[in-house]
């Protein structure tokens, strides 16, 4: 391996007599792969934000765009690049030498990088979606990794579909890839198709066969379109694979990639049944699914593993009554582990900036001056609507502030009139570029009212792709955290509100949508808000 890595292949060898934990690499490609789930789309802001948390994290690759697909994806990589110290950043490539150069351009001011070059190797995806024989996509294996090697010393390459390929070929790609200056092997299963001793066994084939395995690490990245790639993923580790490509909350094309969190506390958690490890700080977990969560307006299912809402709850009698005695009993993680912290630190109308800022901390926030000043008169104005304010509140409220900052257009007022009447009449003022401006409009709900009176201030075409509203905590109180979807000429955008109010939460999420709307037209032409 290079200097770019902090470890070695030596390194992540059990030493003989002291045997120590193995070394897994972790390889997030939330703002690559996870951004092409239909709708995900991130701003470039928005993927900073996932950047600095995941290296917080102690996450050791960030695949942060594929720098050719499009200018935001290019400017963001970039933009990552210039701000990520710690962690390696990451571009991938087709094995085309423009994409190729694309992505070293963008990488340019990272103090570590990665190229990840790649190309189909199984025989379906070979003759029907390249239409190049296997000795042409031989060959362009050798020579994008070539290319790639000329501009970093960090190179990592992909057989795309490589758990369908034929092993003969799949070994031979892989030898030459190596020999061309590949530090890095993955092995994809794109369409999620294997099974996880099936999935093993290509590992160890790989091992076996290919006779300079020894100078890269091999790596895998698994799809959830059976529900295996978590699965698939261990299996692999235990049978040689020592970086692990997933996501955050298992975002990504289709049913997703492997789920980042549910890998490193199962390998946390399970230490005796696979003895290795991960450099992530766990206490961020918890954090960063709240924050992708936020951002692309994927709601995480209450049961889902780690960072569902009842991951930790326990309403049986019978396990409740394990728990009082021995929280072993049920719980075999603590929520503490994941950065679920139950503080004595109740927070209500009658705290102050000082205690705000204390309960934020131990959640996670570290806001500046100003932002806190904002954030704690909004907690202030939730305080007189509640009675009780949960660390879901408190969660909401600041995700909230941070997507609402700088945006060119702000709700002021919202009235709404509905009920049995035909129809349901809104009049909306925002603050728009400066300048507050009202309009009235009627519609066949309140939400329908609503959004037509903020299209009369600000024309456009786009479609409403997804509304929906889901309670942040229990009671009639509660805030609701509402989501919008935008689609217009090909670019989607996600906003999110949180209000006690659900109509003006629809309103604040609608406007946070159009915000993100204006700021990628910006990238193809001079913005107007009458577009």
């Amino acid at each position: 391996m290079t200097a770019n890595h902090e470890m070695s292949n030596a390194d992540m060898n059990t030493n003989q007599g002291s045997p120590k934990p193995d070394k897994i690499v972790v390889f997030d490609t939330t703002l690559r792969d996870g951004e092409q789930s239909p709708g995900a789309s991130m701003t470039v802001s928005e993927k900073i934000k996932v950047a600095e948390l995941l290296e917080e994290m102690g996450v050791d690759i960030i695949e942060a765009g594929f720098a050719i697909a499009s200018e935001g994806d290019f400017q963001a990589v970039s933009e990552i690049a210039k701000r990520v110290k710690q962690s390696v950043v990451c571009s991938l490539s087709r094995a085309q030498f423009p994409d190729i150069d694309r992505a070293a351009e963008a990488l340019k001011s990272a103090e570590r990088k990665r190229i990840h070059t790649f190309i189909a190797t199984s025989p379906l995806h070979m003759r029907v979606k390249l239409q190049m024989t296997p000795e042409e996509v031989h060959q362009a294996v050798i020579d994008s990794v070539t290319r790639a090697r000329n501009h970093v010393d960090d190179v990592e390459w992909s057989c795309e579909d490589g758990s369908r390929s034929e092993h003969d070929f799949l070994c031979r790609c892989i030898e030459s890839a190596i020999t061309a200056g590949a530090t890095t092997i993955n092995i994809p299963d794109t369409v999620g198709y294997a099974y996880p001793e099936e999935f093993a066994d290509l590992i160890r084939m790989i091992r076996n066969r290919v006779p300079n395995i020894d100078k890269a690490i091999i790596s895998v990245h698994c799809h959830n379109d059976l529900g295996l790639a978590v699965s698939n993923s261990l299996r692999a580790v235990e049978a040689g694979a020592r970086q692990v490509e997933c996501t955050i909350n298992g975002i990504g094309e289709r049913a997703g990639n492997a789920a980042m969190e549910e890998i490193v506390m199962a390998i946390r958690t399970r230490g005796d049944v696979l003895p290795v490890e991960t450099r992530i700080a766990t206490e961020h977990i918890t954090r960063a699914s709240r924050l992708v969560s936020a951002i692309t307006g994927f709601a995480v299912q209450p049961n889902k593993a780690i960072v569902g809402v009842n991951a930790f709850q326990h309403e049986a009698g019978i396990h409740q009554d394990g728990m009082l005695k021995d929280a072993g009993t049920y719980e075999i993680m603590r929520p503490e582990d994941v950065g679920l912290v139950r503080s004595n630190l109740v927070m209500g109308k009658h705290s102050g900036k000082h205690a705000f800022r204390k309960k934020l901390e131990e959640l996670g926030y570290e806001l500046g001056d100003n932002a806190l000043k904002d954030a704690f008169i909004r907690f202030k104005a939730l305080a007189d609507k509640k009675k009780e304010i949960f660390d879901e509140d408190l969660v909401a409220l600041v995700d909230d502030e941070i997507a609402a900052a700088n945006q060119r257009i702000k709700v002021i007022s919202l009235e709404v009139a509905c009920g049995s009447r035909p129809t349901a009449v809104a009049a909306i003022e925002l603050d728009i570029d400066g300048n507050v401006q009202t309009a009235k409009a009627e519609g066949s709900g309140p939400v329908d009212a609503t959004f037509n009176a903020i299209m009369k201030l600000v024309p456009h075409q786009a479609t409403l792709a997804l509304f929906q509203i889901h309670a942040v905590t229990e009671g009639t109180d509660a805030q609701a955290e509402v989501t919008v979807r935008l689609e217009e000429d090909g670019k989607t955008v996600v906003g999110n509100a949180a209000e006690t109010d659900t109509i003006l939460g629809a309103a604040r999420a609608y406007v946070t949508a159009l915000n993100k709307l204006l700021t990628k037209r910006e990238k193809s032409a001079p913005a107007t808000l009458s577009a």
